[in-house]
């Protein structure tokens, strides 16, 4: 999908050569922008602006080829894309997942601890492994502790049902399709015990940022705006119906998915901005997600977390 806003301000022509280029996929926390695309709250604002839809897989690719300004992703997987070639600045965390990830084992499975000496599968060095990762270490555990089994995140449920595993570690709206498959399968661990873990994010190419940071200001307004329109409970059906038809769910659906997502406004920003060791700093869930990478083997050298958050318009936006 392209969107592009070309708009005149004030009688005098606002336009670049080139919009600025947004890449953003199927996940709560970045199909709310399309609630802006759609109410024209960028032409509003007389921004150029381009949002382009993709796979999430294929959206990191093309924001590491430099064909994308900027791109909505996981802060852990945004780290990857600077290890293997783009750097990047986070200028704003846009939601953390509240559920929507989780850990769902079969029937004979009671917590995790049971999940000792079990088979569990995931997709070995996405989002979902480190939160595994994270929650076996909660209970005295790690990956060693359990036989780990590589799959396909869409593969998930057949694989749990058939019997094949113990456990998986998912994201929605896969781990809803597992609950319905596999009869018994239960939730043993959510993302929403760990809040603030598993971030997801704007980050903007550093030559953009620089070149257009009036415009950067202007998103990150609308993405206030964004935020507001969806909590309010005066105008949330109409942001469900919005969300709700980008992907091709019905409203009901897609009301759990968001049930599961915490959406940041700027003044939430403004608190994750802040580096402290609590995992609801973006700080310390972003070096988690570092460590993790490394240990993994999914880039080599740890990278300099700090130089990746840049809260400047955040700053700017306050004053």
């Amino acid at each position: 999908m392209l969107f592009a806003v070309f708009l005149s301000v004030g009688g005098s022509a606002r336009v670049r050569a080139e919009p600025l280029r947004i890449g953003y996929s199927d996940y709560p926390g970045y199909v709310a922008w399309q609630v802006a695309i759609d109410k024209n709250w960028f032409r509003e604002a007389g921004l150029d602006v381009a949002f382009q839809w993709f796979d999430y897989g294929a959206s990191l690719d093309a924001f590491a080829a430099g064909r994308l300004d900027a791109i909505a992703a996981a802060a852990g997987d945004v780290l990857t894309i600077g290890a293997t070639g783009r750097k990047s600045a986070i200028i704003l965390q846009s939601d953390y997942s509240n559920g929507n990830d989780m850990i769902i084992a079969t029937a004979d499975v009671h917590d995790l601890k049971d999940l000792k000496g079990r088979k569990v599968a995931v997709e070995k060095g996405l989002v979902d492994d480190f939160m595994l990762d994270y929650a076996l270490k909660g209970v005295g555990l790690s990956e060693n502790d359990v036989t780990l089994v590589n799959i396909k995140t869409n593969e998930a449920p057949q694989v749990l049902a058939s019997g094949g595993v113990d456990a998986v570690s998912v994201w929605q709206p896969t781990a809803g399709q597992v609950l319905r498959l596999a009869v018994g399968a239960h939730p043993v661990f959510t993302s929403r015990a760990a809040p603030g873990l598993l971030c997801d994010v704007i980050a903007v190419g550093p030559e953009s940022l620089a070149a257009h940071r009036a415009q950067w200001l202007d998103i990150m307004r609308i993405w206030e705006r964004v935020v507001r329109y969806i909590n309010d409970p005066a105008t949330q059906d109409d942001a469900l119906r919005i969300m709700s038809a980008r992907v091709g769910v019905d409203v009901a659906t897609y009301r759990k998915l968001l049930d599961g997502t915490r959406l940041m406004t700027l003044a939430d920003n403004r608190r994750s901005f802040v580096d402290s060791h609590d995992i609801m700093s973006l700080y310390e869930s972003t070096r988690l997600a570092d460590a993790f990478n490394v240990r993994e083997g999914v880039y080599k050298t740890p990278q300099p977390v700090s130089k990746y958050l840049d809260g400047g318009l955040l700053s700017a936006l306050k004053e």
